[in-house]
């Protein structure tokens, strides 16, 4: 069984950027577990499907053509050889994928459809339940974390960085208000694994984050 690597935690932790250079680093497989909704959203919808049609969204689901490639950038989508890493972060695709994620059948078949993504050498998890459901005997379990603050300010220089005008105590109570509701939901709610490795990243740089995962990597005799 190939390794894992699993990285947890609520939005805005940094997460992305540290998997992307992780799977860079090590030249492992990468997973965005957060982006399958809205990729399965999009790629049945191009196919002419009906949303509400459980059984065929949740095939599409199952055989989804879609990889992870890390760049300096961050993280590119590559769905049936396409690059739509742009597309399935609009409203629109959004709007799909709250459609699809609502299918009890779809759920199921992309919890396969990650555990399918674990191929040697090794896979980097990126998501909000990587540990405590899709890879429960992870190698190495990660749950990266920052205050609502700190992530509010990150959130914030992104938007003005791409010239989108934002509220930043308003981005601080929405942040404030999905982990709420994320630490809550009865089904796979955001929480540490037992056995996870808790890392701040309120004070810490991105380069510090790798460092110390890496060094949990190494110590787990996987490097």
């Amino acid at each position: 069984m190939a390794a894992v690597i699993t990285i947890d935690g609520p939005s805005g932790a940094g997460k992305g950027t540290v998997c992307a250079r992780l799977a860079e680093q090590l030249q492992w497989h990468l997973l965005d577990s957060g982006a399958l909704y809205r990729i399965t959203g999009l790629a049945a919808d191009r196919k002419g499907i009906a949303l509400d049609d459980e059984s065929s969204v949740s095939a599409v689901a199952a055989n989804l053509d879609v990889r992870f490639v890390p760049t300096p950038q961050g993280v590119e989508v590559i769905l049936e050889g396409e690059d739509v890493t742009t597309t399935i972060r609009t409203e629109e695709v959004g709007s799909l994928a709250s459609q699809v994620a609502a299918l009890p059948a779809v759920r199921d078949a992309l919890l396969q459809r990650q555990r399918d993504f674990r191929t040697n050498p090794g896979l980097i998890a990126d998501g909000r339940d990587m540990g405590t459901v899709v890879f429960t005997d992870a190698n190495v379990k990660v749950f990266l974390t920052a205050s609502a603050e700190e992530r509010g300010q990150r959130r914030f220089k992104q938007l003005l960085d791409n010239g989108i005008d934002a509220s930043l105590p308003a981005l601080i109570e929405d942040i404030r208000a999905r982990d709420e509701r994320d630490s809550n939901r009865a089904v796979a709610p955001l929480r540490p694994a037992e056995d996870a490795q808790v890392i701040d990243s309120t004070e810490l740089s991105i380069d510090e984050v790798c460092e110390q995962v890496v060094e949990l990597v190494r110590k787990a005799g996987l490097i």
